[in-house]
């Protein structure tokens, strides 16, 4: 690891933006190389630069994950040297290489003949568990990518996967007029390997799931009604509940629709899109 002050002077350099699959580094990246001043990053097999892709391949482009995989880690001689010249005609100063770990970033980096990353960055140490939450929740369950491109470059290389463009404005940047939103175009795609058809379930089966779900949740919580509304790419669920008395509603309702939505998605694969709770009574268990 290094601090900031050094990555920001020195040349020919590699650090790398790290994290499990599906947590929001492409989304991330630009404002990771905008704030650490890195001129080229590598996802999915991409060498990206200015917003064009300058050479290589997207594994968001392959149909099975085995063949993704060996497209990000640039398995492939001709995809491979096609970037590692690419690097050395632009004249690289600092490269960003995502990866899902500092052995996939290591090994991108040897085989593309650039140093190894002298900083890590972990996508949880620059977002918000929040955000990685949001971000893998799309990817579970509605098999949605980004590619950090805007939607032109990606319509015109990859029209099959392409869903639609994605305007970010995260911060501000200093300039001779002020600040100014800093803004970065990216892309939604829906790779061949992820795509999914919408999971059809009857309503007495979401009611037993629901059920189950509040009495590990709370076991003095009662589920009067349930109702679950067919919505978009998922379902919308409304529930009647009793709760006891005591009970600090608005914290624990939230928590519960949480509960349900995590579990519902996990185990199933359904797409939870809203939970609606309606308090019929306030009960005293004794």
């Amino acid at each position: 690891m290094v601090s900031d002050f050094p990555l920001r002077f020195r040349k020919n350099m590699s650090c790398a933006l790290v994290g499990g699959s599906g947590t929001g580094k492409s989304y991330q990246s630009k404002f990771v190389a905008a704030k650490y001043k890195i001129d080229f990053i590598i996802d999915d097999g991409l060498l990206i630069k200015d917003e064009r892709i300058i050479a290589g391949r997207s594994a968001k482009e392959e149909k099975s994950i085995i063949s993704a995989v060996k497209a990000a880690l640039f398995s492939d001689k001709t995809q491979r040297d096609g970037v590692a010249r690419a690097l050395q005609t632009e004249k690289y100063h600092k490269v960003l290489i995502l990866g899902t770990s500092e052995k996939m970033v290591n090994k991108i980096a040897a085989r593309l003949q650039l140093p190894l990353p002298t900083k890590i960055i972990k996508i949880e140490d620059f977002v918000k568990q929040e955000e990685i939450d949001t971000a893998l929740r799309t990817r579970r369950v509605e098999g949605k990518h980004i590619i950090p491109l805007p939607s032109l470059a990606v319509k015109e290389a990859y029209p099959g996967i392409f869903l639609d463009g994605l305007p970010i404005v995260k911060g501000k940047v200093p300039t001779a007029i002020g600040f100014i939103p800093e803004s970065h175009e990216k892309s939604l795609v829906r790779p061949a390997y992820s795509i999914k058809t919408k999971i059809v379930i009857s309503k007495y089966s979401f009611s037993l799931m629901i059920i189950n779900c509040v009495y590990e949740f709370n076991r003095d919580i009662r589920v009067k009604l349930s109702d679950v509304i067919d919505w978009k790419a998922g379902y919308r669920l409304i529930m009647t509940l009793d709760v006891p008395l005591g009970m600090r509603l608005e914290k624990k309702i939230e928590e519960l629709k949480r509960y349900i939505t995590d579990n519902i998605e996990r185990f199933t694969g359904i797409l939870i899109e809203e939970v609606f709770v309606i308090i019929d009574k306030i009960i005293d268990i004794g």
